[in-house]
């Protein structure tokens, strides 16, 4: 009789290095997001214009980067990244409009009350509708865009691998010196930014979700043109009337806007304390599956 034949097992393959497998899905993030970025919005530039090129193009760009990077490694959603549809996703969405648009307010309505501010008629009163409530579309997409693309699956993958704190602070420079292109920008603006970096990093470990730090991120952004003022640089006109200072640059940031100035700072610092005690539901984060550990004592 022939003898049986023998099959054996090919030998067990090594892991990859954790540290190297976290590298390869940022690498991958980063070139699908800088290729449909460097892509994406120039050619809607023509078609759409600045407005709608920079925020819709954007949020287009973090969408496709984030869920191509999903799918790929994971087999996931858009939910994973803390964009799930949960209760309380709402309720967090809400805690941070009220904590970003009632800072912005209290910024800005403070020094017309003591008389350090006041607003003037535009020399063009071109408002209409269509036009303020194309306004609040293209902030809250671009809001997302920010946050998907600064807070999700590379912010979140990272935060797994070395810890929420040593990721927010390298993350928070880079978005701070993501702005210093805005036009009008300075050493102080971007201060001012890598702490609101900071801030909306601190926000999604205190939710594990992004709709806080979208929350957060869109009520601070859309309430700064309502009254008048530059938005990062740019300025938007929403309403008839525009802000004007009589405070020095280095308290209302000048020609950048208030996020440039010594009185957002200050704000920001009281934010990080507004938002421990807020009233946040912390989600469960996929991602970032440490953050769903209880602290130790």
């Amino acid at each position: 009789m022939p003898a049986e034949p023998t099959f054996s097992l090919p030998p067990p393959q090594p892991e990859l290095n954790p540290s190297v497998s976290v590298a390869i899905r940022l690498g991958f993030f980063i070139i699908i997001g800088s290729i449909l970025y460097f892509f994406l919005p120039p050619l809607m530039l023509p078609m759409f214009g600045l407005v709608t090129a920079s925020t819709i193009g954007l949020f287009l760009v973090a969408l496709l980067a984030n869920g191509i990077t999903l799918r790929v490694f994971d087999r996931g959603s858009l939910a994973d990244i803390g964009l799930g549809t949960a209760p309380a996703s709402g309720r967090n969405f809400l805690v941070g409009l009220a904590l970003g648009a009632g800072s912005a307010a209290l910024l800005l309505a403070v020094p017309v009350a003591v008389g350090v501010a006041h607003f003037q008629l535009r020399p063009s009163n071109d408002f209409s509708w269509g036009g303020f409530s194309f306004y609040f579309a293209a902030l809250l997409f671009g809001a997302m865009g920010e946050e998907m693309l600064f807070r999700g699956y590379a912010f979140q993958t990272a935060i797994q691998r070395f810890g929420a704190y040593a990721t927010i602070l390298p993350v928070s420079v880079l978005f701070g010196f993501g702005h210093a292109i805005n036009p009008h920008s300075t050493r102080l603006s971007v201060f001012n930014t890598i702490l609101w970096g900071a801030l909306l990093g601190f926000s999604f470990v205190r939710s594990r979700d992004l709709w806080l730090p979208i929350g957060l991120h869109y009520g601070w952004n859309v309430v700064l043109p309502l009254f008048g003022v530059t938005l990062s640089g740019l300025t938007i006109e929403v309403t008839r009337y525009f802000y004007k200072w009589d405070l020095g640059s280095l308290w209302s940031g000048g020609d950048y806007g208030p996020e440039g100035g010594l009185l957002t700072t200050a704000v920001v610092l009281i934010l990080f304390y507004a938002l421990r005690r807020a009233p946040v539901i912390p989600q469960i984060s996929v991602l970032a599956p440490s953050l769903n550990e209880p602290p130790e004592d």
